[in-house]
């Protein structure tokens, strides 16, 4: 079977590591078809469009897409590919490898993000000179159903700890109705689960992150969240993410353009490839999938690294070493 993929590179270190990833997915035995698109701050410059739609329509298209980074157009390319392949959850892991120098060893978190509204729902407005609103949007369906895949990972992957991040003290009524959608769906599938407030969960993580296994999040504290415990791990170069949606999925990783070493050839390539590891996961390749992560985690482990992780190497030099080591693992 043919697997269609959408390419968009987009900006900066997206046009380096994007490609390192494809080279290890053409490395498979998966019959994989790629499709180049284009997105961000250049397309917008060539074409007046940051998210032109036909690469709309080839990730609409294609059984998955495999996207960079975007500069200062990111809101405008990254928010309509997501609601394009029908995202409503985010997977962003967080998670601490041998021979990276981390704060946190022995973090290992996944991070189950809403993805479809929040504050995020892009609704703002001036409503008088000096005076602007963002109206944060919440809806029943979406509660419940991030819930549903949340407490599904969970339990598909082996984590036995579940935490609920909230902030209904203070937003009664829309993270409330958050709250009592996932005590519903908790109370139906007979899971248990713990809340914390999302400031202090901040904290927490920071101090005890061992303690934590799946965090489910509206989507600021997603957002905010993952990135704190990218610095337990070792930086954001290790976090790979999946946008998921019923049929359809987008794969980034987490880090932006890093324009400081974009065309420099020294960009980390491991949150691409480990995003194309999920990828070939959602494709239904579990087998392949872990063979191209366990060929990350043996490069981190034994070098060749980045400067971003203390070592000296180039974009290519850690693709080359990793695409050896799945050789290797044959």
């Amino acid at each position: 079977m043919t697997h269609e993929v959408a390419v968009v590179p987009g900006d900066g270190i997206g046009t380096e590591v994007i490609p390192a990833a494809t080279r290890v997915l053409r490395a498979t035995p998966v019959d994989i078809e790629f499709v180049r698109a284009a997105a961000g701050d250049e397309t917008r410059a060539e074409t007046g469009e940051a998210l032109p739609e036909r690469t709309r329509q080839v990730a609409a298209a294609a059984d998955a897409t495999l996207f960079g980074a975007a500069g200062e157009t990111a809101a405008d390319v990254i928010l309509p590919l997501r609601e394009v392949v029908g995202s409503f959850a985010n997977v962003r892991p967080a998670r601490s490898y041998p021979g990276v120098d981390a704060l946190a060893p022995a973090t290992d978190i996944v991070f189950i993000r809403e993805n479809t509204e929040g504050v995020y729902a892009g609704i703002e407005s001036e409503i008088a000179e000096g005076v602007r609103t963002l109206t944060r949007v919440t809806t029943e369906t979406a509660c419940e159903r991030i819930a549903e895949y949340g407490f599904s990972y969970a339990a598909q992957n082996g984590y036995d700890q579940v935490t609920v991040a909230h902030k209904a003290n203070v937003m009664r009524r829309t993270d409330g109705l958050f709250l009592d959608a996932v005590q519903r769906v908790g109370e139906r599938r007979g899971v248990s689960y713990e809340t914390a407030l999302m400031d202090a969960l901040a904290m927490h993580l920071v101090m005890r992150p061992e303690e934590y296994g799946v965090v489910i999040c509206p989507n600021l504290a997603g957002d905010v969240l993952s990135d704190l415990a990218a610095g337990l791990v070792g930086g954001l170069g290790l976090l790979p993410s999946a946008n998921v949606g019923p049929d359809n999925a987008l794969f980034e990783p987490v880090h932006g353009t890093a324009p400081d070493i974009a065309g420099e050839g020294l960009a980390n390539p491991a949150a691409a490839i480990l995003s194309a590891s999920m990828l070939l996961e959602h494709l239904g390749h579990p087998e392949t999938a872990t063979r191209v992560g366990d060929a990350v985690k043996t490069v981190l482990a034994e070098g060749p690294t980045t400067p971003d992780l203390g070592g000296e190497a180039t974009t290519d030099d850690v693709t080359d070493a990793v695409l050896a080591e799945m050789e290797m693992e044959l």
